[in-house]
């Protein structure tokens, strides 16, 4: 078990092992999945224990990511309860019922491991505030509901970006022993540097920067086949389902002290409309990705484009009057 204060989060047990991207980690085991609340409290907490005096990464300095996967070696998802919130889920989203689990339901019942990462000690950003920038899952399998699954986390590749610092955060599901689910999800801490700032320490940029960076007005929009209209309880909704009450997605208040001018919806629960409107269709293997562009307003209109391609289909999403893009990215079989 970790000690108070110590790097480690919650009630993780350590013990030597390699990570699932092949880099020489320490494997932490949990024993189970955290609650986000809790995780979210730390969240609040932590920048004020870093102004303390000899907390926190020092202005100017290197920082490097936590050598260490975070474990969860049986995540049951039988009972009532997970199936409860499959239910929710899917009306939310769109998915038709079924027992196979969509991509997007297995992240949200792995990202709190992954967010577990994000506060620790160690780790070098501040985990409210974060921007997800893009994600990226391969189903190599499905995942039904009733099986006991293996969840691995890690934090990789922490880069600049010109609007910050980003990392991506590592998951991996496996069921019977076999990888059934990996996802990468990529973050933008704004107006962060770490290094001394020079240009050795930088690589080029990434893409967007999932808040507008990349502008869409000058795009060839296809024709919408949809139209999504979100109400102003769109983020709260999704919240209670997915544990992610990033402040963000709340309220105009609890938004506006990150930036946004009101409340913005969750990036996956848009991915996952996206996903659900080809759910009769998908193969049981597929790639899915999602790129986050200008947010989405709650309240909110989106226009959306889902396009046939010769591996599975394309998608768009997009503010119907300015033409910003909201978001991107493509179902491929596999």
């Amino acid at each position: 078990m970790s000690a108070p204060g110590s790097a480690g989060g919650p009630d993780d047990q350590r013990r030597p092992g390699a990570a699932h991207d092949g880099l020489a980690r320490e494997i932490l085991e949990l024993d189970g999945v955290p609650s986000l609340a809790a995780l979210y409290a730390k969240g609040v907490t932590r920048p004020l224990v870093d102004r303390l005096p000899g907390r926190g990464p020092a202005g100017g300095t290197p920082a490097d990511l936590p050598p260490v996967t975070y474990r969860v070696g049986a995540l049951e998802t039988r009972g009532s309860a997970v199936a409860g919130r499959l239910a929710a889920y899917a009306a939310h989203v769109g998915e038709p019922p079924s027992d196979v689990l969509p991509a997007g339901f297995v992240h949200v019942l792995a990202f709190p491991v992954a967010t577990a990462v994000m506060t620790r000690a160690d780790f070098p950003l501040p985990l409210l505030g974060l921007v997800h920038l893009e994600n990226a899952v391969e189903v190599r399998r499905p995942v039904r509901l009733g099986d006991t699954l293996e969840v691995l986390a890690s934090a990789d590749d922490l880069r600049p970006h010109r609007r910050g610092t980003q990392v991506d955060l590592v998951t991996e599901i496996r069921t019977g022993g076999e990888l059934a689910w990996r996802g990468r999800s990529t973050y933008l801490a704004k107006d962060v540097v770490l290094g001394d700032g020079s240009p050795a320490d930088a690589r080029p940029a990434d893409g967007g920067s999932g808040d507008g960076d990349h502008e869409a007005t000058t795009w060839a929009r296809p024709l919408p086949t949809a139209r999504w209209t979100l109400d102003a309880g769109t983020g709260r909704r999704y919240a209670a389902i997915s544990g992610d009450r990033n402040p963000i997605h709340l309220s105009a208040l609890s938004a506006k002290a990150f930036g946004f001018p009101r409340a913005i919806a969750h990036g996956m629960d848009t991915a996952a409309r996206a996903l659900a409107s080809v759910a009769a269709r998908r193969p049981d293997a597929y790639e899915w990705t999602a790129r986050f562009a200008k947010p989405v307003l709650l309240p909110g209109t989106v226009d959306v484009a889902v396009t046939p391609t010769d591996d599975g289909w394309s998608y768009d999403a997009w503010h119907g009057r300015s033409g910003r893009r909201n978001l991107s990215g493509a179902i491929v079989r596999r």
